[in-house]
């Protein structure tokens, strides 16, 4: 059961008991103003209560008190029910389990920040698979906001120094729209964000795209290196050495390189023939991003190295 099925529920039982007690309510209304009206027969020697006289006779109160005990065990029945049905929102399905899905989001003025168990990170598009429990712990960075989601009814305060923690599950694939709902300042209003509900192999796709970095390798001329075999090397995360380049990941001046957790790597790129100068770099790789290098012949950096001295000395 989702957000919005427990808030569907709880409006149409309080609508539906609404509209029955309002139908109960005016047809006895109506009865009796039918069965007690002046239709000028009346025994002159009826005695009726004038304007303002509380009505005498009856049965002791007995509709009274049963219209009262019916009423409270309706009103409390309700109040409970509803209290169960809140406990479940507040606590979730059980809790985060095995299949679902935890997600940091960090407000700040003004946009969204959204970082995932495995690195991935994101900027005002949160991207998640149908039917699975998205669990989020919301805070903000430098005033008061409020994640929301009005379509799939949730809503969290983002408090700077603050986790809060709640859930949604989105059934239906598509966008939604991401609003602030605490006024933060002149950019309140444009404080958006979009939502992207995709399906289990899109998601799975689109985090593997999150993972990969690809690289243009070009020579110092400009041009596409495209021989799979001018170059070598890895990617090191630390000590460990995390993917080493094959010609599966080289193709046309471009190398794809894969990981399964996003972070910022060491790049190692070499040239087993020494046809180029070892390149060593660090890479982010937390949202797919792409980087173009360009591998230099030997002895370049010696020759810029003496012009740029020839020309400091002319200068002298």
């Amino acid at each position: 059961m989702t957000r919005v099925d427990v808030f569907e529920d709880i409006f149409l039982v309080f609508l539906g008991l609404g509209t029955l007690v309002g139908i109960i309510v005016i047809t006895y209304t109506l009865y009796n103003a039918y069965k007690y009206r002046d239709d000028g027969a009346r025994d002159p020697d009826e005695n009726l209560p004038t304007l303002g006289e509380l009505p005498t006779g009856g049965s002791g109160g007995k509709k009274l008190f049963l219209s009262f005990i019916l009423s409270a065990i309706i009103v409390i029945s309700l109040v409970l029910w509803t209290y169960g049905m809140l406990l479940y929102v507040e606590d979730g399905p059980e809790g985060p389990g095995e299949d679902a899905i935890e997600v940091d989001v960090e407000g700040f003025a003004f946009g969204w920040s959204f970082y995932y168990e495995n690195g991935v990170e994101s900027s005002n598009e949160m991207v998640v698979p149908a039917d699975t429990p998205i669990w989020i712990e919301v805070t903000a960075t430098d005033v008061w906001h409020a994640f929301g989601v009005s379509e799939l009814r949730v809503k969290s305060d983002a408090l700077p120094g603050e986790t809060d923690v709640t859930w949604f599950v989105a059934e239906d694939e598509g966008e939604y729209l991401i609003e602030c709902f605490e006024l933060c300042g002149p950019g309140h209003s444009g404080m958006e964000g979009t939502l992207t509900v995709k399906s289990e192999a899109e998601y799975e796709q689109w985090l593997e795209d999150q993972l990969t970095v690809t690289i243009d390798l070009e020579d110092a001329e400009g041009e596409p290196i495209t021989d799979p075999d001018a170059i070598e090397g890895s990617l090191v995360h630390g000590d460990d050495t995390v993917v080493t380049f094959t010609e599966d990941d080289f193709e046309d001046g471009e190398l794809r390189i894969t990981v399964d957790e996003g972070d910022t790597y060491t790049l190692l790129v070499e040239s087993p023939d020494g046809a180029f100068e070892t390149i060593e770099m660090d890479v982010d790789i937390v949202s797919g991003p792409d980087e173009t290098l360009t591998l230099e012949e030997p002895g370049d950096d010696d020759e810029n190295d003496t012009e740029d001295n020839e020309n400091d000395g002319g200068d002298d």
